[in-house]
């Protein structure tokens, strides 16, 4: 079964799934009869499990060598990918607490620098592979790799021939904060891979249905 390109927020696990996670995160890989003894369940619904959480990339499996004449048996842990699905919700609490320490030790002159250097740093990633030089094309390679990575935006063109970018969805959601600051790090970021100046021409936070720019 492939394994999906879907970050692990777009992912529906279900409520037997999550109880496997947690069974597994932690703590040394175990077997399939482990898990269905700690779970209360069969084995039949713990492989059922396992495979999808398997084709999500949260669980892995490794092949462990027999002991004297023993058989071979599969063992199953949780990946980095599981630790992250479990601490979604407690980044909504965490990141905009780091935002409001960074502003009540030095000032929002100190956030702006620390979010301009953030943003320089993510269009290095990007920039380094990204091939074209027309801005345009480049835009096009920029929205591919998000699409790649599990976001969701678009670009088309506007009846006055500029190129607007819709971020459907958000990378940063889960750091904003009340004065919405990091939301000038999108724009940065897209200037940056883009090699123009970008304008906001609307938000989300602001009743539109997404945020979108316009390369200038």
């Amino acid at each position: 079964m492939s394994k999906t390109n879907k970050s692990p927020n777009e992912i529906v696990i279900s409520t037997a799934g999550r109880r496997i996670i947690k069974l597994l995160v932690g703590n040394p890989p175990q077997t399939v009869s482990e898990l269905a003894k700690a779970g209360g369940v069969t084995r039949t619904a713990v492989i059922e499990q396992l495979e999808e959480l398997m084709a999500a990339d949260f669980v892995a499996r490794q092949l462990q060598p027999p002991t004297g004449r023993g058989r071979p048996r599969h063992l199953y842990r949780a990946t980095e990918a599981a630790l992250r699905l479990l601490s979604v919700g407690n980044q909504q609490l965490v990141v905009p607490a780091i935002w409001k320490a960074v502003i009540d030790i030095g000032g929002n002159q100190l956030l702006k620098k620390i979010l301009k250097r953030v943003s320089l740093l993510l269009a290095e990633h990007y920039t380094a592979k990204i091939t074209a030089r027309d801005p345009k094309e480049r835009l096009r390679q920029f929205i591919a790799l998000l699409t790649s990575e599990g976001g969701v935006a678009d670009v088309e063109e506007s009846a006055a021939g500029r190129l607007v970018v819709h971020r459907r969805s958000c990378p940063f959601v889960s750091m904003v904060d009340s004065q919405r600051s990091v939301c000038q790090l999108d724009q940065e970021l897209l200037s940056a891979v883009v090699g123009r100046p970008v304008q906001r021409v609307s938000c989300r936070y602001k009743g539109d249905p997404c945020c979108s720019f316009e390369v200038c």
